[in-house]
């Protein structure tokens, strides 16, 4: 077979320009471009000899007529699309000097950030309206321990400490699984977005999200009724496409590391996670052997964050 050609690689950037009431301002891509009427963050490609964040103020000049300051990334998202691989490096705005404007005959739109959402986007943009507005740590419980109470309270402790997305995972065999379940949603179904692991029928009941196993993926034929987010964990490409195909609302894709809890399981390390998250537009959390201090790393590969048990559980973690 002939060779196949390379593809062409493209580093793009972008600013989250933000206005006085919290709003997010979105081009739509017009002309003769890909992905033509999508709505995307302002900016453009990078130039042989540019930084970042030269590119970004040429581009923001360009396209909108005002001169900004760059600060710091958000997340940088690699796409891969049939003909080229892009990296979407996308940096949050300081300061905005001028009234934007579509200098290159685009749409603009102020949108607020629970409208986001509404706006049909590029692939690599839908990674960073996650980063924006969804949880960057995603806790997994340990087993429960010596007792309930010692379990709930280190629950509270981490929710304090400032997780919002807290995966509820206790193994099916401990009697006490069921009640200790329905008393961290009554305690703190309120404060944090709560899912629970592989089960169903509790999740339904409860009113929170679940968290699907990797099995599950081939098991249900449609995206089950919940009142929760609905997550999936993903070791493989083939899983997160049936995340995405189910309507997942985030995945969780590993090991990156090694960890106790899956001792000699295949590690991705960060260019394999990087790979798979080129292929699939779903938020996609980073776990195995991962802590607070791995969250820039994460990032600068796509992810919305990290998921991890005994690197957000306050204290000594029982792996299950």
């Amino acid at each position: 077979m002939p060779d196949q050609p390379a593809l062409r690689h493209i580093h793009v950037v972008a600013g989250v320009i933000t206005d006085s009431r919290g709003r997010y301002l979105l081009n739509r891509r017009e002309g003769n471009r890909d992905l033509v009427g999508l709505w995307e963050f302002p900016g453009g490609k990078r130039e042989a000899g540019e930084t970042s964040e030269q590119a970004l103020v040429r581009e923001l000049r360009e396209e909108l007529g005002v001169q900004v300051s760059v600060g710091e990334c958000i997340i940088q998202v690699p796409q891969r699309y049939p003909d080229k691989t892009l990296v979407l490096e996308v940096r949050h705005i300081t300061a905005v000097q001028g009234r934007p404007r579509g200098h290159e005959g685009q749409a603009i739109t102020w949108v607020a950030p629970e409208k986001l959402h509404r706006y049909s986007m590029p692939p690599a943009d839908l990674p960073v309206v996650a980063a924006l507005s969804q949880a960057d740590h995603y806790l997994v419980t340990p087993a429960l321990g010596d007792d309930v109470p010692a379990w709930l309270a280190a629950l509270e402790q981490a929710i304090e400490g400032g997780v919002q997305r807290v995966q509820l995972r206790l193994p099916a065999a401990d009697p006490r699984r069921e009640d200790a379940l329905r008393q961290a949603v009554a305690r703190f179904g309120q404060r944090a977005e709560l899912l629970i692991h592989r089960d169903l029928a509790l999740a339904s009941e409860l009113g929170v999200g679940l968290h699907l196993g990797s099995g599950q993926l081939a098991e249900l034929g449609q995206r089950p009724q919940l009142a929760g987010p609905l997550a999936a964990s993903c070791y493989s490409l083939e899983q997160l496409q049936a995340a995405q195909a189910l309507g997942c609302d985030f995945a969780v894709l590993g090991p990156l590391r090694p960890t106790a809890s899956r001792p000699g399981s295949p590690l991705l390390g960060w260019d394999g996670f990087a790979a798979l998250r080129a292929q699939c537009s779903l938020p996609i959390y980073a776990r195995g052997g991962l802590g607070r201090a791995d969250l820039g790393i994460a990032r600068d590969h796509g992810a919305q964050g990290i998921a991890a048990m005994a690197g957000l559980w306050p204290g000594r973690v029982v792996h299950q």
